[in-house]
């Protein structure tokens, strides 16, 4: 890529000041990405999918009602669509259109072309903030499990525009990529948001963790943390009670098929 030896990742998804014309990546020439090696996934996975779309289906009878309130919301509080339509890259780099509450500004990335959303992002709408902190915009991905585009857990897809970069700075990052993207994930309810290269490499210590290593008592886990995490319960407690917690030391750039997990480094 032409300019990825100039304009560092960082600078990129970062710093609204980057012009645009220095800016690392152009949107991908073609719908697909990656080439798959080294993660063999889980038998799991072979049903996982059909699993995902009936919880979904479940979860959007009372969900149906609480994203109608929260349209209803963000339509009289700030201008723009109630739902946000974004590309990302899902099962063997396929791209697809994720839904969420939209949650920032109509302009937010006028001028400056794709970044990663930072802490206090000026960007964020007041309501947006209250439907990030509770992860509520996240709601309408309950449709993309119906589509067949993503499952309730696996690696969070990334946007084409950040994996064109990150599949060459991130040795093995493109492994994501053999099973489907989640809402959340083993990586997510672990580490912060991504916000440069270094947090993605901790994170993909985690996502080839699950993806080896993905069961169903272990999504069933994940599912009954994220319900007690969203009714108040403190992180910490919730993580130890569903021995979820990882070690979170420092994780050095992974070389593909030898980072399982944070508690192997």
């Amino acid at each position: 890529m032409e300019n990825v030896e100039q304009a560092s990742l960082e600078q990129y998804v970062t710093n609204p000041e980057t012009p645009i014309e220095s800016r690392a990546v152009e949107p991908p020439a073609e719908e697909s990405f990656g080439s798959f090696s080294v993660v063999s996934p889980s038998g799991y996975f072979r049903w996982k999918s059909l699993v995902s779309r009936l919880i979904a289906m479940l979860l959007l009878i009372p969900g149906l009602f609480v994203i109608c309130i929260l349209m209803a919301l963000i339509r009289v509080t700030s201008k723009g669509p109630t739902i946000f339509k974004q590309k990302r890259v899902g099962l063997n780099g396929r791209v697809f259109t994720m839904y969420k509450m939209r949650s920032m500004r109509l302009d937010a990335e006028d001028g400056t072309g794709p970044a990663w959303s930072t802490k206090g992002d000026p960007r964020v709408t007041p309501l947006g903030r209250l439907l990030r902190d509770h992860h509520l915009d996240e709601l309408p991905q309950l449709f993309n499990v119906l589509r067949g585009d993503m499952d309730l857990f696996g690696p969070r897809p990334e946007r084409p525009e950040f994996v064109q970069v990150l599949e060459d700075r991130v040795p093995g990052y493109t492994e994501r990529l053999r099973v489907r993207p989640g809402i959340s994930g083993l990586a997510q309810i672990n580490l912060p948001p991504d916000t440069d290269v270094d947090s993605v490499r901790r994170k993909l210590c985690l996502d080839l963790e699950y993806i080896d290593h993905a069961t169903f008592w272990l999504d069933f886990r994940m599912f009954i943390a994220t319900l007690l995490r969203l009714l108040g319960m403190p992180g910490d407690t919730v993580m130890r009670m569903m021995k979820l917690e990882r070690k979170l030391s420092s994780c050095e750039q992974p070389e593909p098929g030898t980072c399982r997990s944070l508690n192997d480094i």
